[in-house]
């Protein structure tokens, strides 16, 4: 392994341009009505993870509709971002799970909440949720929260301190998966849950948009021919991800005669040098150094998802939505996910769904047999058909996880947890019933 450099768903009504735009267009009239609302958005960090581009998420559709949103979190690479969008940045380090840490910072938050007027607070993780909830009760404002993920659970402590994401006023899932364990563990009714999806840059993740320079510089920077079979893995080294079980399955294809095939790791361990250091181990011992690449970050992931033949994603824990997949899927990839790695409706597979409207393949977590299996099927396949199964998988983000639809929902989301400060509609979709 080389470490390379730098079933039938329910309809969705769309907003009328969905399909047209890939950025944030006006909020719908009904929406716009209302008196503008601000929203104190907290999350640990303005980086890489999911939780990270959510909140750059919000405040686009926040500031798109003429609202106002305040991000409050430690510094990271989305800041310029988060600005140039409208938002304001408040650095704060919200990322500490140290009881006196989380009492300052709620104090910090109530002060911003004030001199701002905020409307709600919209917690993005679990630390930092602690301190906006307490400074939400004490303003008496909306408290918000979203899942992005399911989080272990292993103990009454972790259960404990994982359970203030399910006491928000308003519980966002980012898919039924997750609102299902949210219900599950917390016994959050449906009404308080509200599933709205993650969305992606349309424009950025489309195939026709790069250019054959741009693959070629992929190819060179992993070693790879035109005619590799490149089994792309994308997100932080973590062991929730699923690494290991791709090396396992990687051995089992080399086992079975399958040939010029490589499987690509693309992302950050982030300090986590144990588990990068125990996948070295596995790979040394599985022998498969020659068919595995540890590549550093990738910052022309439309190209590379494009140089690859599928994407995977192995998760071994609850993932929720990962935009690694829906991002695959606009550029028209063929995916494998793990049952926890992606629910029925962000990857379309069996039984769920005939033949014929498959986006993908899906195998039982941690089985790496059946990865290798679901890969050799994938490969054993006709070109057409496979480039069928990217097509759909392409109509299907586009018509589901576009970012005008996401931002509405999160304005009538918003709408109603604010309060009616004006004769506002009821803007928030018809409690679940369980």
């Amino acid at each position: 392994m080389s470490s390379l450099p730098a079933p039938e768903f329910p309809a969705v009504v769309q907003h009328p341009t969905a399909k047209a735009r890939a950025g944030f267009g006006p909020a719908p009239a009904a929406i716009q009505t209302r008196a503008p609302i601000s929203v104190l958005i907290v999350v640990p960090s303005l980086d890489v993870g999911a939780a990270d581009a959510g909140a750059l998420g919000l405040v686009r559709a926040l500031t798109a509709a003429g609202h106002r949103a305040i991000v409050a979190s430690r510094a990271g690479r989305l800041v310029a971002d988060v600005t140039a969008a409208g938002g304001e940045f408040v650095a704060l380090d919200l990322a500490s799970n140290n009881p006196i840490v989380m009492l300052r910072n709620a104090g910090a938050l109530i002060r911003i909440a004030r001199e701002r007027n905020c409307d709600a607070i919209h917690a993005l993780g679990r630390g930092a949720a602690w301190s906006a909830w307490l400074a939400a009760r004490l303003r008496g404002i909306a408290f918000l929260t979203s899942w992005y993920k399911g989080f272990r659970d292993q103990n009454f402590f972790k259960h404990a301190y994982n359970g203030i994401m399910a006491r928000g006023d308003r519980v966002v899932a980012v898919s039924e998966q997750i609102a299902q364990l949210v219900h599950d563990r917390y016994g959050t009714p449906w009404q308080r849950i509200t599933v709205v999806p993650a969305s992606i840059d349309l424009e950025r993740f489309d195939p026709a948009s790069v250019a054959p320079e741009r693959l070629a510089a992929m190819r060179a920077a992993w070693g790879v021919k035109p005619d590799t079979k490149v089994i792309l893995i994308t997100g932080r080294i973590l062991r929730r991800k699923g690494h290991q079980v791709m090396v396992r399955a990687a051995r089992r294809l080399k086992d079975m005669g399958l040939k010029d095939f490589l499987c690509v790791f693309v992302g950050e361990d982030r300090g986590h040098t144990r588990y990068t250091g125990e996948l070295w181990d596995l790979v040394l011992a599985t022998g498969t150094i020659d068919v595995i690449r540890m590549a550093a970050p990738v910052y022309d992931m439309p190209a590379a998802y494009a140089v690859a033949s599928v994407v995977v994603s192995a998760a071994v824990q609850p993932e929720g939505l990962q935009r690694a997949i829906l991002e695959a899927q606009a550029m028209a990839r063929p995916v494998i996910v793990s049952d926890l790695a992606a629910g029925p409706e962000v990857v379309l597979t069996p039984p769920a769904v005939p033949e014929n409207r498959i986006t993908g393949l899906r195998f039982p977590a941690g089985d790496d047999a059946a990865l290798a299996a679901a890969l050799l099927r994938l490969f054993a396949m006709p070109e057409p058909v496979r480039r069928a199964i990217g097509q759909r998988g392409q109509d299907w983000v586009r018509g589901h996880f576009n970012a005008d639809l996401v931002a509405e929902q999160t304005l009538r989301l918003y709408a109603d947890a604010a309060g009616p400060r004006d004769k506002a509609p009821a803007l928030v979709p018809q409690a679940r019933q369980n």
